[in-house]
């Protein structure tokens, strides 16, 4: 039941006060300076509690963008802790762009002016942000609202369901040729490090990620049946790295050789209960083997890329690498053309003479 009461303000205005009431739902009120407006509120509101669409509204009109960031990187801490910091990156830069408004004031037309304007803007070492960046950006914001509809209920529908992601380049394949290799590892070998050349080593022969390798520990690394054992990856499924030949000696010597104080393959000198830290050395070694345009994780794209010069097939690889599907890997087919033509020439052989 809906009722219109006028009050009289301090100043002598008129203003009407909307009230409803239905049975088995809290009373909902506002105030007007008119007397239709206050009528047409209370008439969509007694509409909306009967369909029960008012207190789903409600919920987004009384959350700000920042209090669904805040509560969603808390939710990230426990669900996800690996991504969490880099989520976090994410949601600031859209808290300072739009942490103020409430949820229900969040439009495509919003996040898609926001979108473009993160697009323009700098980054970190870059004058303007590549498509996957904001693509990331976005997927953060995205994964935040879906968990604020289908968990929370803090929003009905999602303002970012029907914004198509950015197109982006084809996969960056940049890998070590014969000479630039051998002239890294030199260089590894040369630069005042315990660990660098054997940390190198092992990301070209297991394709390894960075992460991985850094928080290794020796419970891990099962030299008996040659090989580590990946329990914590990106995927969270675990992977099993061989190990054979220059690999499996050096992390053998690394073994007898390990601080007995640490858990982990590659302490901090200083430090042992923390992982070393790796980016001065590696950054000396590319500059002292005159190296260019050419990342640590790309020691896992050279891995991939030797295995299909090697014959792999792209499922092999895929299985090195811990990738669910073909798609990741198929920017290594172009290199395995030669192993591909020696397959299709056998079949031809056999069925042909």
């Amino acid at each position: 039941m809906a009722t219109i009461e006028s009050r009289t303000t301090e100043n002598g205005t008129v203003a009407y006060r909307a009230r409803v009431r239905i049975k088995g739902f809290p009373a909902q009120s506002a105030t007007f300076e008119r007397k239709t407006d206050a009528r047409e509120w209370a008439k969509q509101t007694e509409a909306a509690i009967k369909d029960g669409r008012y207190f789903k509204t409600a919920e987004a009109k009384k959350h700000t963008v920042r209090e669904m960031t805040e509560r969603y990187l808390e939710y990230m801490k426990h669900r996800n802790p690996k991504r969490h910091p880099w989520v976090e990156q994410y949601l600031d830069w859209w808290v300072q762009q739009i942490g103020p408004y409430a949820l229900s004031d969040v439009t495509k037309a919003l996040i898609i002016e926001q979108r473009d304007k993160l697009m323009a803007s700098e980054g970190r070492n870059v004058k303007k942000r590549a498509p996957g960046t904001v693509n990331r950006y976005m997927t953060a914001l995205s994964h935040a609202f879906s968990v604020a509809m289908n968990e929370w209920e803090w929003v009905q529908d999602h303002p970012m369901k029907k914004i198509s992601k950015l197109p982006e380049p084809r996969g960056r394949v940049r890998f070590l040729d014969d000479d630039e290799r051998k002239r890294l590892l030199e260089a590894c070998q040369q630069i005042d490090s315990p660990y660098l050349y054997i940390f190198v080593v092992l990301a070209l022969s297991t394709g390894a990620r960075h992460g991985e390798l850094i928080n290794l520990c020796w419970r891990d690394v099962e030299l008996s049946r040659k090989v580590i054992i990946l329990h914590d990856t990106k995927n969270k499924e675990r992977r099993v790295l061989p190990l054979a030949s220059h690999a499996l000696d050096l992390i053998k010597a690394h073994h007898e050789a390990r601080n007995v104080a640490s858990e982990l393959v590659f302490p901090s000198p200083s430090n042992p209960g923390q992982p070393w830290s790796s980016r001065s050395t590696w950054l000396a070694a590319l500059d002292k083997a005159k190296i260019t345009d050419f990342r640590f994780h790309d020691l896992r794209h050279s891995a991939a890329s030797y295995l299909a010069m090697n014959g792999a097939s792209l499922a092999e690889i895929a299985e090195v690498l811990g990738h669910k599907t073909l798609a990741m890997v198929k920017r290594y087919s172009h290199l395995s053309e030669a192993h591909t033509a020696k397959v299709v020439e056998r079949m031809n052989q056999k069925i042909f003479g």
